[in-house]
């Protein structure tokens, strides 16, 4: 099987994880996996280790390894794992799940079979991090993991793939892995992939955002081949500089309410679906989703109500309102533009494109969610917010039980509702393009379809 991920980076490596390339992201998923792992579905499996327990409302976690081997075939012990879980920790810069891993107090070896992780707080989500390519057991000389596959070949852009036979199965109970189980795995910018898959040149491509979008029509792709995830996430502007226009939460409202959200999400595709609340549901708040008060205002009723806010704002002295809003540099974040300026404009709001890098007073946030927590969706929308909603979040970090982290997600989720920090537009859109022979792929929240769970059709 042939696989083109969203990467620019030509050459790949195993190494542990320090940015959001999809190419190598799955390439240390595939050859080197955490104690857990997610399956196709997105779902939580086993990885390094064969079982697990937890305890003490998700302070305690003991994991009993199972009898694995590193890729050259020398067997993996406890405190090989411990060690590296260890150095892992300790690398916050390298790490981008640093943030979300502060409660864990110790990890020590048990046995030289069982591991036990110690928190100094309760996280019961815990394992969905663990299972993230960034968690993953990677010798620190060799640079190799464990699988469920090898990397058996690597020319240029191009790394080949074969599963590892599973050493927890009688050989009579598997077989011998085949030239048809390979993997070429290419790193490779966007359009080259959607290119080499609309040519019948691969199986598989996988990492889509709305910044590719599209390139789906320019390539002529059939529309039964594209297939999108219910990501979980993160799809909306985050306020980042609260000046001038944008400096009270009834102007930031304006702002929001004088988006036409079916319509963006339209002008994609009809299956992307809209969001107006920052939570996609309560998750581990101790409430639903809080609103906010520009949510109240009926559909008719909202450009109205935002252009009688601008004008408020004009016929007290002020210029018109400019806002600088940064975008991804691609034909999507183009069309993004293109709906949001004439939103803006509608009500007398004179918006400007920068660069994604560019000081700007409103930046896009589109990220998938690694675990389900109000506070990681807090966290990355709070850019910044008020200093209510920012001690409600660290003081949900802080929580020491679970009810009391969920009254503070819940308040931290109400406050930064009231101050309009973030103006959520919709759900990540993610897409693969996936070959009628892969009939194993399955979309998920996660967006992540692991190479050993899509390599082909077991009937």
């Amino acid at each position: 099987m042939i696989v083109s991920a969203n990467g620019s980076q030509p050459r790949l490596s195993l190494a542990p994880i320090a940015d959001d390339d999809m190419a190598r992201r799955l390439l240390t998923d595939s050859a080197a996996q955490g104690l857990v792992r997610f399956d196709a579905a997105g779902q939580i499996v086993p990885g390094v280790a064969e079982r697990w327990i937890v305890t003490d409302e998700g302070r305690t976690y003991i994991f009993r390894l199972r009898d694995t081997s590193w890729a050259d075939g020398r067997p993996m012990r406890a405190a090989e794992v411990v060690a590296i879980l260890r150095r892992r920790l300790q690398q916050r810069a390298r790490n981008p799940l640093a943030p979300y891993l502060t409660a864990l107090d110790s990890i020590v070896e048990m046995t030289p079979e069982v591991i036990q992780v110690e928190l100094a707080r309760p996280r019961p989500d815990l394992l969905k991090l663990f299972a993230q390519p960034d968690m993953a057991i990677i010798h620190p000389v060799r640079g190799i993991g464990s699988g469920p596959m090898q990397v058996v070949g690597k020319i240029g852009q191009v790394t080949r793939l074969r599963p590892i036979p599973d050493p927890n199965r009688a050989a009579d109970e598997q077989e011998d892995p085949q030239p048809e189980d390979d993997v070429l795995l290419i790193a490779e910018r966007p359009a080259a992939g959607v290119a080499r898959f609309a040519a019948r040149r691969s199986d598989l491509f996988t990492g889509g955002t709305v910044g590719e979008w599209p390139l789906l029509t320019a390539a002529g792709i059939d529309a039964a081949e594209v297939r999108l995830d219910p990501a979980a996430g993160l799809f909306g502007l985050a306020i980042v500089r609260p000046e001038g226009f944008l400096a009270t939460p009834e102007n930031r409202g304006a702002l929001a309410l004088a988006i036409d959200r079916a319509a963006l999400v339209q002008g994609f595709t009809a299956d992307w679906l809209s969001a107006e609340d920052l939570l996609p549901a309560a998750l581990d708040s101790a409430s639903p989703p809080a609103k906010a008060p520009w949510q109240a205002v009926p559909a008719a009723d909202r450009r109205a109500t935002a252009r009688a806010r601008v004008d408020a704002w004009v016929g007290a002295g002020n210029e018109s309102p400019t806002v600088r809003i940064a975008l991804p540099a691609s034909a999507g974040g183009t069309l993004l533009w293109a709906r949001i300026a004439a939103d803006l404009y509608a009500v007398g709001i004179r918006p400007i494109r920068v660069a994604w890098d560019a000081e700007a007073d409103l930046r896009l946030i589109d990220a998938v969610a690694p675990f389900d927590s109000g506070r990681w969706y807090l966290g990355h929308a709070c850019q910044p917010c008020s200093e209510g909603a920012s001690q409600a979040i660290e003081a949900a970090r802080m929580a020491p039980s679970l009810a009391e982290r969920a009254r503070a997600i819940a308040a931290a989720d109400r406050l930064l509702a009231e101050d309009i920090a973030f103006v959520p537009l919709a759900r990540p859109l993610r897409w693969s393009l996936v070959a009628p022979r892969l009939r194993t792929w399955q979309a998920n929240e996660r967006a992540w379809h692991p190479l050993n769970g899509v390599r082909r059709d077991p009937n």
